[in-house]
């Protein structure tokens, strides 16, 4: 397979495994509305309800943070763009997931301390927020690195680390949503239910979107 081939071939599967993550994003989605809607009795911050306050939570930090982040690491494939559109489109997608991202720390911070419950005691919180800093530094990096004027040279030298540490920190995200959804299931005492099962397919769809938005940025490395 010669260079061009090669590249097409990289090119159109990166295209297709990016359709697939569009459409795990969405399915999560769907799925984490069916639960908390059907299941869960709703979403409200402002509720005196503890469990609709906390219900803000889990979705935030999907449909705000994950899925807005994988949007935001596959802009280059998915808008067609100048160069300069595709990388504000990141920079602006990654800003809508922290700012979502922080009013769903909120919520279950919030539903915490209506409960007299102690913070940042388990795995899931401390991975949660420690990715969440880190994010943040990320994003912070990001925006000096490439949008302030640089030497082609350090930005050569600079891209590499900014891919690696983004595609960890989406691992990261997605370990920490799969802990939380195991710390649901567990403290609600589910066995074998209809909202068990949703349970189960959701983290399913959140782990397949996160890999499909990994691949999609693997492959794309090679274009």
């Amino acid at each position: 397979m010669d260079l061009p081939l090669e590249r097409s071939w990289y090119r159109q599967s990166a295209s297709r495994i990016t359709i697939f993550a569009h459409f795990f994003g969405i399915l999560t989605i769907v799925l984490m509305l069916v639960w908390l809607l059907h299941f869960r009795g709703g979403m409200d911050l402002d509720s005196d309800d503890p469990n609709k306050i906390f219900n803000v939570h889990p979705f935030l930090m999907f449909f705000g943070f994950i899925f807005f982040a994988g949007e935001a690491m596959m802009a280059y494939k998915t808008v067609y763009a100048e160069r300069v559109v595709q990388k504000f489109v990141h920079m602006v997608a990654h800003l809508i997931a922290i700012t979502l991202g922080i009013v769903g720390i909120y919520a279950v911070f919030k539903y915490h301390n209506q409960l007299n419950m102690i913070n940042m005691y388990t795995l899931h919180s401390w991975l949660g927020l420690s990715t969440f800093i880190l994010y943040g530094i990320q994003w912070l990096f990001g925006l000096c690195a490439f949008w302030v004027p640089q030497p082609g040279m350090n930005k050569a030298i600079m891209l590499p680390w900014h891919v690696c540490l983004g595609r960890a920190l989406l691992y990261m995200a997605i370990c920490t949503a799969e802990t939380g959804l195991m710390q649901v299931f567990i403290r609600s005492g589910l066995v074998v239910s209809h909202e068990a099962r949703l349970i189960n397919f959701t983290a399913l769809s959140v782990l397949l979107f996160g890999i499909t938005v990994d691949l999609s940025i693997a492959f794309a490395r090679y274009l």
